[in-house]
């Protein structure tokens, strides 16, 4: 083997101590990954100092510069070059790497800017002269007086200038920008009393956010700044969260299933005030959603875990960005418990963005609401269809059923009003007393049918109903393996499969809530979800997902046409079941609008 193409040296080597400045450039990139990981650092010294304001510009994606200015305790001159030294800091006390109650305390961030940057700090404590120190390339210089108000200004010029090889793994001007305001509106979550503003100063100075101090107490700010960061329709769809457990509170706002985002860019977790990105956390906000949430859809919601600082080690990485809990069981619970609960006392509500959406689609003007000059032959067709039942004449297939309504009108007044017809023999129209409601009749059974399920099996095994004829499906010798192996799980959720030779098994009951249900098919789907879950799955979570299949075997498909007592049938049991507002595949099951809306939509305001 080549020795030197392994960068090994045919002599011994030498064993020598890196120099101050070569230690420091190395350490300073673990704690300064690009431009946004130093924003976050000074913004962070600038909420541990009681800032009420603070104010970041920054010029080509921060790569030219950063300033951070706040209006905190500041410092007196005496203190600025410890401020620059490594290993130095105000917010460790006795030692304590466990009891830490700040954002920062490793003391590391001043000195690994300046150790690739040209960083000049100014501050002023009250009572005192302002002062200034700049370091370049990790070379500290004197202190000197300086203008300056209370507080401190960092600013931080040509990032990486001591180390340029780093600057070609930094992405664009407009990416590394993004990342900044991403930062920054995460610290601006955590500390909604606080005002944060943002400005480009690459050319003319562009305002990019600006969020005032939110006054209030703790879920008023912060539902305040949630609307300014992540929008109303956020807000107007979210559920409070507060829940305590052994020492533990969880407080702060989750989306509705129905508003959901096609990554995680809307799901906010902190620790203790502080953003953290916890694969705990994460893993116990997606369980809690669950089978409410489309296959790659993530929730929205910004969670707020208040623990003591002994029960969890920030001290894991140097961006302080990951945690470890001393007991990982509790905070997992406590997340898991108190969103189910929250969801699932949600009741009929779903995501206000929906009715939205709904208008602008059925908006006058918009596509497909052209009045064609001459109707074409079909809609003739239709149009005597539709007189027909006036005149008498009977019809092979209305368009719509129709549904006299209830007497004296009182299921208006239910949350999902009266059934008034069914469309296309998919959608249930109803009217409440001050709007409409739309459902989606096979979407909404199905969750029905699949709630059913699980508080059956929750309580004594999925009832199941004999076959009359046990059915005989041929499969590959490896799925009949599969079935074998889960044949004591799929009995519990009322699917009896039992092995018939090589190659085949025998379907001898089914469960008895799906009713009328093709074996073969839901067999087929049964085997797929136990290939995608694997071995490695929780037998609880395998179990939803295959009730959850065999729900949509069982559930009123679209094209039945529905009778009136069966249409509000479902309206009255969608009201009582948990989760209806949604399919199990996490689809919205209805959607309202309001009497305001259509009068809207319709220009009588």
């Amino acid at each position: 083997m080549n020795a030197a193409a392994n960068n090994i040296s045919a002599t011994r080597p030498v064993i020598r101590q890196l120099d101050a400045a070569t230690a420091n450039r190395i350490a300073a990139g673990e704690v300064v990954e690009r431009p946004a990981s130093a924003v976050k650092e000074l913004v962070e010294n600038a909420l541990d100092a009681g800032a009420r304001r603070i104010g970041v510009d920054y010029a080509l994606g921060g790569k030219a510069l950063i300033r951070v200015t706040d209006d905190g305790c500041g410092m007196v001159p005496a203190d600025l070059p410890l401020a620059v030294a490594r290993h130095a800091t105000s917010k460790l006390h006795a030692d304590d790497l466990f009891d830490i109650r700040s954002f920062g305390f490793r003391g590391e961030a001043l000195a690994s800017i300046g150790a690739v940057a040209r960083l000049t700090l100014t501050a002023r404590a009250a009572g005192h002269e302002g002062a200034a120190i700049t370091v370049e390339g990790g070379r500290v210089g004197a202190v000197r007086p300086a203008a300056a108000a209370q507080g401190c200004t960092v600013e931080v010029a040509d990032l990486f200038a001591a180390t340029p090889a780093r600057l070609k793994f930094l992405r664009t001007d407009r990416a590394e920008a993004q990342a900044i305001a991403d930062v920054l509106r995460r610290l601006a979550l955590a500390a909604p009393g606080t005002g944060f503003a943002l400005r480009d100063v690459t050319e003319d100075a562009r305002t990019i956010l600006q969020l005032d101090p939110e006054p209030g107490d703790l879920f008023g700010a912060l539902r305040r700044r949630l609307a300014r960061v992540l929008g109303n329709d956020f807000v107007d769809s979210a559920l409070p969260i507060d829940a305590e457990r052994d020492g533990l509170r969880l407080t702060g706002f989750a989306a509705l299933p129905t508003y959901s985002r096609g990554a995680n860019v809307a799901l906010h977790l902190f620790v203790n005030g502080r953003p953290v990105q916890d694969r705990l956390m994460l893993s116990a906000v997606r369980a809690a959603y669950g089978d409410l949430l489309p296959s790659g859809r993530w929730p929205a919601a910004a969670l707020f875990l208040t623990c003591d600082p002994l029960a969890v080690d920030v001290n894991v990485h140097p961006a302080k960005a990951e945690v470890r809990f001393r007991d990982p069981g509790l905070p997992r619970g406590l997340i898991l418990g108190a969103l189910r609960h929250a969801l699932a006392g949600a009741g009929q509500r779903t995501a206000v963005s929906l009715t939205g959406l709904a208008l602008g689609a059925a908006r006058p003007g918009g596509a497909g609401w052209a009045i064609p000059a001459r109707p074409a032959p079909a809609a003739v067709a239709r149009a005597a269809a539709w007189q027909a039942p006036l005149s008498g004449a009977g019809l092979a297939e209305a368009p719509a059923a129709r549904v006299e309504p209830p007497p004296g009108d009182a299921a208006e007044h239910y949350p999902l009003g009266a059934a008034r017809a069914q469309l296309h023999g998919t959608y249930i129209v109803a009217q409440t007393a001050d709007g409409v409601v739309i459902v989606d009749q096979h979407a909404a059974h199905e969750r029905l049918v699949y709630e059913r399920l699980k508080r059956q099996l929750a309580d004594s095994g999925v009832a199941s109903q004999p076959l009359l004829i046990p059915e005989v499906i041929e499969l590959p010798h490896d799925a009949c393996a599969n079935l074998a192996a889960a044949a004591a799980d799929l009995a519990r959720a009322g699917l009896v499969v039992e092995p018939f030779g090589p190659g085949a098994v025998i379907v001898r009951a089914l469960p008895a809530a799906l009713g009328p249900a093709d074996p073969r098919a839901l067999v087929r789907d049964v085997l797929d979800d136990l290939a995608d879950r694997g071995p490695t799955e929780g037998i609880a979570d395998r179990m939803h997902v295959i009730l959850a299949r065999m729900a949509c075997h069982g559930s009123v498909r679209a094209g039945r046409a529905l009778t009136g007592p069966e249409m509000n049938a479902l309206l009255r049991e969608m009201e009582a079941t948990p989760n209806s507002g949604q399919c199990n595949h996490g689809r919205p099951t209805w959607i309202r609008l309001g009497l305001s809306d259509l009068e809207r939509l319709f220009g009588r305001t």
